[in-house]
């Protein structure tokens, strides 16, 4: 895997703390090849394949973010991290005129190399609640 030389972090925990604050950060932290498995891969059948490469995990963060109107907030409560690996657990929220607040419970899982993200695991506790809510039902 191809490794960018971009902003040092002192520890995986410090690189997740940053992308949690701003989502639309994932390739400042992510390696060129990374895979991201997102929250809404069990939801067809056959599953979803995971998205491979940086610029395909830029355009996902970015359409989740413009899909809840820029009000896309992921509210850590916890991070716990090592070198190898990461979870970063919270709730998602959202707001949307005409719908409900969105306020779903998250774990995101993450695996690093040499101090860049590689691959990442998107799990939500109701992933179909969020596709639904997205399309504006």
């Amino acid at each position: 895997m191809t490794i960018p030389k971009l902003r040092p972090f002192p520890d995986t925990t410090s690189l997740l703390r940053y992308l949690y604050e701003d989502l639309s950060r994932i390739s400042e932290v992510a390696s060129q090849d990374i895979l991201l498995h997102t929250a809404d891969r069990d939801l067809t059948s056959p599953s979803k394949p995971p998205l491979r490469g940086v610029n395909a995990a830029q355009a996902h963060e970015d359409g989740l973010i413009a899909a809840t109107g820029k009000t896309l907030v992921m509210d850590v409560q916890s991070i716990a991290a090592n070198e190898n690996f990461g979870t970063v657990m919270g709730v998602l929220r959202a707001t949307k005129p005409g719908c409900e607040d969105l306020a779903i419970p998250f774990c995101g899982v993450w695996r690093f190399e040499g101090g860049w993200a590689v691959e990442h695991w998107e799990n939500a506790v109701d992933p179909g609640r969020f596709a639904v809510w997205l399309q504006g039902q």
